[in-house]
């Protein structure tokens, strides 16, 4: 199984999902957003080059993503005033 690299600020909500490599670094070349109306918040969708999906951003993240993914996440927020 894969690990999957999550960042998650707390003071925004935000959660970032990567879906490449942790040894390589990958820029976004495009942004799909999803403002799926029934679950309340955005999702966007983060695409190379080449088209492949790259990463998640959530908003609103709390209510969307499960506690445990939080919980193990790398805190953005953390040391914030």
């Amino acid at each position: 199984m894969a690990d999957l690299r999550v960042t998650y600020d707390k003071t925004a909500d935000a959660a970032y999902v990567y879906l490449t490599d942790p040894q390589v670094r990958t820029r976004s070349s495009y942004m799909h957003p999803c403002d799926p109306e029934d679950v309340g918040g955005m999702i966007n969708l983060d695409f190379d080059e080449r088209g492949r999906l790259i990463g998640i951003e959530v908003l609103g993240a709390a209510s969307k993503l499960p506690e445990y993914l939080l919980a193990s996440s790398d805190r953005l927020d953390v040391g914030d005033s």
